[in-house]
């Protein structure tokens, strides 16, 4: 094969994990970012915090910048401008991987980007000009990162040698835990240091400069790119020869009635219920149950999402390596790193709920449960590529589409069932994650695939991988 340092496709890899990094940055930044922008008092009526758990976080807090403007919104609106952002994310799914496989998905990522960070940078204009302006702002957002996905996934597809698929996707999709673990704590100490607006600002202006790069250096297909050697644009159009299919149409149909999809489908959801779920709402648990304050500790909320990106890079290497070296099949490595990937945080989550007022403990098995989630982007994560490579972008628009349900009504349902924050309620919680990730996971053990689809291939001839 041909190496990989300084090569085409990795270097598309590199620069895709720095656009994901944004893009998460971009998104998560507005949570922390909102504590500061709310008038204190207004931000959440204390809540019966329930006394299982002793006090402990005496800090005395320092005054800090306070000259950022500060608006009166009450919780549910607060709800709201958190949530805008998937209702745009949503709708851009399905269209994201069609317009990727008609106008390439180069430019639909770096426009997706460069929209994304220029609406983040009129975010302290929005917020000024009303809470309807933010909330259009932050849908807008989402609509620019609905189709960042599908569109690598579209790349992908005519860049990823069948046998680095999982290394170089990890290494792009890693980006996105990355940018959640550098941009909690240091969207913290900007608004800490300087006024939430910077929040905004500074992460908006690396996005557009990174659009520059990404315009300037990458190509759709190994063939239109400008400096990429000839052994490498042979290995890479060698490799995926009979993967590819020549069809103009989309075979939605066959598509659509296909199991091994729907097994990445029903994985998909089931993995982000518990994801967003922690990702959301594990700030209050520490709060109200530990009585421990996870805003004062950013180190700490950012550590599980840390522990995810070290996975996700490792384990790519681990499943390519044991697809060529150790000849294990492609679905034999989709399946297991599923079940690792889902059956593991479903275990720890549940664990968290059953120890008591240990903080410490709790951090440790939080960090483990999201850390073995990372698993799963060389599960489910990439079979879109395996069972139909010139579709991915499409699939992945679909099985996305599906899984921001769980981002928009799992924590609603989360916050309805822990009313009076007892220790009980929240193990409900636990346990309602837990059981539909196990769902998954033994759903898509069942019912994946590794070989391309009949459907997926010009003239439907079989090819075996």
């Amino acid at each position: 094969s041909v190496p990989a340092c300084c090569s085409a496709r990795y270097n598309l890899a590199l620069l895709a994990c720095l656009g994901f990094f944004l893009l998460y940055a971009l998104r998560v930044n507005l949570s922390v970012a909102l504590v500061d922008m709310v008038e204190p008092n207004t931000s959440l009526v204390k809540n019966t915090t329930s006394n299982v758990c002793p006090e402990h976080s005496s800090t005395i807090n320092v005054p800090r910048n306070t000259t950022g403007e500060k608006y009166s919104w009450d919780a549910d609106t607060q709800g709201w401008i958190l949530g805008s952002f998937f209702y745009g994310y949503i709708i851009t799914q399905i269209p994201g991987g069609y317009l990727a496989s008609k106008i390439g998905g180069k430019l639909l990522l770096g426009f997706g980007i460069f929209g994304t960070s220029l609406f983040t940078l009129l975010t302290p204009l929005a917020a000024d000009l009303g809470v309807g302006y933010l909330i259009a702002v932050r849908a807008l957002e989402g609509l620019g990162e609905g189709v960042t996905f599908p569109a690598m996934h579209s790349m992908w597809s005519s860049w990823a040698p069948p046998l680095e698929r999982s290394k170089l996707l990890s290494i792009s999709y890693a980006g996105a835990q990355l940018g959640t673990v550098v941009s909690l704590p240091l969207s913290g100490l900007i608004c800490y240091y300087m006024n939430w607006v910077y929040v905004f600002y500074i992460f908006g202006a690396l996005g557009v400069l990174w659009w520059f790069f990404w315009m300037g250096l990458v190509s759709d297909t190994p063939e239109t790119h400008r400096s990429i050697s000839h052994a490498e644009r042979e290995y890479i159009l060698s490799s995926l020869k009979d993967q590819l299919s020549t069809q103009k149409s989309v075979p939605w149909r066959p598509m659509l009635e296909s199991l091994p999809l729907w097994a990445i489908v029903v994985a998909h959801f089931s993995y982000n219920w518990t994801f967003y779920t922690l990702l959301t709402l594990l700030p209050t648990y520490m709060k109200e149950i530990l009585r421990f304050d996870a805003q004062e500790n950013g180190f700490l909320s950012a550590l599980p999402y840390f522990g995810c990106w070290l996975c996700i890079i490792l384990s790519g290497q681990i499943a390519d390596y044991l697809r060529e070296k150790q000849n294990f099949s492609t679905v034999c490595v989709r399946k297991c790193f599923t079940l690792i990937g889902m059956i593991g945080p479903a275990v720890f989550l549940v664990a968290a709920g059953f120890i008591g007022c240990n903080y410490a403990l709790a951090v440790a098995f939080v960090t483990i449960s999201t850390t073995l989630g990372g698993f799963c982007t060389s599960g489910y994560s990439i079979n879109h590529l395996d069972i139909a490579p010139s579709y991915a972008g499409i699939l992945l628009g679909i099985t996305n589409s599906f899984a921001t349900i769980p981002g928009m009504v799992g924590p609603v349902i989360a916050k309805n069932l822990t009313h009076n924050n007892t220790v009980g309620e929240w193990q409900t919680v636990f346990y309602i994650a837990a059981s539909i990730n196990l769902f998954g996971a033994i759903f898509f053990a069942l019912f994946a695939s590794g070989e391309v689809q009949d459907w997926a291939v010009s003239g439907y001839h079989l090819h075996r991988n």
